[in-house]
């Protein structure tokens, strides 16, 4: 379904409503996924330098999912390739969010997969085992939680704790 984060902001962004309902991330990331409009129910991943549980968790059925990694917004090392993608690709997931950076960025912008990075390197990640999966992570000005609903397109991103109606 086609959707427009300006649009889904202005139908539902309330005012008299929880002040977390509807969240809009600081505009630091690029895309670099073949799919620019993405959305789906989050699933996060907390790591630095390190993308062992970034691979381990897109090798998993995906099922419309989006992957929010928050690598500390490190810009040394690549988090995320065409082969990690790949498997993405081939395992269901919508797209991954990505406080850090991707490489590979010609093969992955070929790829029917949303990805938004703060940037592209060469040097490939550490392995070393670490991070931790499905607790909230807050990066962009935004809070992500297991569950909350990301709407990605090229003006943004928006978070929501439930999926919005996409319906004009």
């Amino acid at each position: 379904m086609d959707f427009k984060t300006a649009d889904l902001y202005d139908r539902h962004d309330r005012h008299d409503r929880h002040a977390d309902a509807l969240r809009v991330c600081e505009p630091l990331f690029r895309d670099f996924g073949g799919n620019l409009r993405f959305f789906g129910p989050i699933v996060t991943v907390k790591c630095f330098e390190d993308n062992s549980l970034v691979k381990s968790t897109l090798a998993e059925p995906g099922d419309g999912r989006v992957l929010v990694v928050d690598a500390g917004g490190s810009l040394r090392y690549a988090m995320l390739g065409d082969l990690i993608a790949a498997s993405a690709v081939e395992q269901g997931w919508a797209g991954v969010i990505l406080h850090g950076c991707v490489r590979d960025r010609v093969e992955l912008a070929r790829m029917p997969l949303g990805i938004k990075a703060l940037a592209s390197i060469p040097r490939k990640s550490q392995r070393r085992g670490e991070g931790q999966r499905d607790i909230p992570v807050s990066f962009a000005g935004v809070r992500f939680a297991p569950g909350d609903w990301i709407y990605c397109d090229e003006d943004g991103i928006l978070v929501a704790e439930a999926a919005l109606d996409l319906a004009d």
